[in-house]
């Protein structure tokens, strides 16, 4: 039997040269590494900051306008309920000298029917009281009309101004 022999191959193969780094030379490299690998994040961060800035000046500036108009809504609305206030005020004292107008009126008239000397002068005095009753009643309803209209217009201009002024609408 035949031995067979075992050959051993060996390969040479060129040294390898490394250069040799030194540990602040591969800091810097792996800083810079760093540095290109996280410049995209770095730019969205910022535009993101900016967006955030941004966002929160406009919502302040909302905020103020916001408030601006809320206090000149709340002085209209004091001027206008002052007005009203005012308004219902002199209504009620015109119809208060209305009322009393009208009972004097009966008054008088009761008076002058107790002494009424016939049946003609008592209906002569009736008729006549009707008539004036009549007269001072569409007075007394036109007095009070132009008052209420005018009372109306004063209560309501300062909010017909302020949503005018809020809207920018001309009037």
């Amino acid at each position: 039997m035949a031995i067979a022999s075992k050959k051993t191959v060996t390969i040479d193969t060129p040294p390898v040269s490394k250069p040799v780094e030194s540990p602040a030379f591969a800091a810097t490299e792996f800083g810079k590494a760093a540095e290109t690998a996280t410049a995209p994040f770095a730019e969205i961060q910022e535009n993101a900051r900016k967006a955030v800035e941004k966002t929160v000046a406009d919502a302040r500036e909302a905020y103020a306008k916001a408030k601006n108009a809320a206090e000149a809504a709340t002085g209209a609305l004091e001027t206008s309920l002052s007005a009203a206030k005012t308004g219902i005020a002199e209504i009620n004292t015109k119809a208060l000298n209305a009322m009393r107008a009208n009972v004097e009126a009966n008054f008088d008239l009761v008076h002058a029917l107790i002494g009424a000397k016939s049946l003609s002068d008592y209906v002569s005095l009736q008729s006549e009281f009707a008539r004036k009753q009549i007269e001072s009643l569409t007075s007394q309803a036109k007095e009070f009309g132009a008052l209420a209209q005018k009372v109306a217009n004063d209560s309501t201009a300062p909010i017909k101004d302020q949503v005018a002024k809020s809207f920018k609408i001309a009037i």
